[in-house]
């Protein structure tokens, strides 16, 4: 389709070129007019452009017809990766809302995945070299930080207040 669309356009291009040579140039005009039949001067011209009229209205409603199609053939492609885009989004969906109610809720978490209802469990640091330091699985966020001045810090770390 796209070929017959490319060809019909070169075709009306060239046959617009040629059209404002014949109307452009009264000598190129007479010449292609006195191929025809033995006929007087003004009718040559009048069937020179009869002629030129109808090749100019077949070459429009070709032009018009194959745009057209393409347009129509473009748009139904256009609906059909649509319409398989829209399916593809509901099986995602339909898969997401298998997935949540299968999974038990373990009540609420922070943002890097730990239970808030899990007891605090406070590691006491080790005495590792810099260089011999295990990796961390996760990387450990810089807030909240322990600090014993604010008032959700448990009791037995807060300082007595004096």
């Amino acid at each position: 389709m796209l070929a017959l669309k490319r060809i019909v356009t070169v075709a009306v291009m060239i046959y617009l070129l040629l059209a404002l040579l014949f109307i452009l140039v009264p000598a190129v005009r007479t010449s292609v007019a006195d191929m025809g039949a033995g006929l007087s001067v003004p009718e040559k011209e009048r069937q020179f452009f009869y002629v030129m009229f109808v090749v100019g209205a077949v070459l429009m409603a070709l032009h018009l017809l194959t745009e057209n199609l393409d347009s129509v053939l473009l748009r139904r492609t256009v609906n059909q990766h649509e319409g398989k885009i829209n399916e593809l989004k509901a099986k995602l969906y339909d898969q997401q809302q298998r997935t949540s109610i299968s999974s038990p809720a373990t009540g609420p978490r922070t943002i890097d995945g730990r239970n808030l209802d899990a007891p605090m469990v406070r590691e006491q640091p080790t005495a590792y070299p810099a260089e011999n330091r295990p990796a961390d699985p996760l990387p450990q966020p810089t807030f909240p930080q322990p600090d014993p001045s604010l008032s959700n810090t448990p009791p037995a770390d807060r300082p007595p207040l004096a």
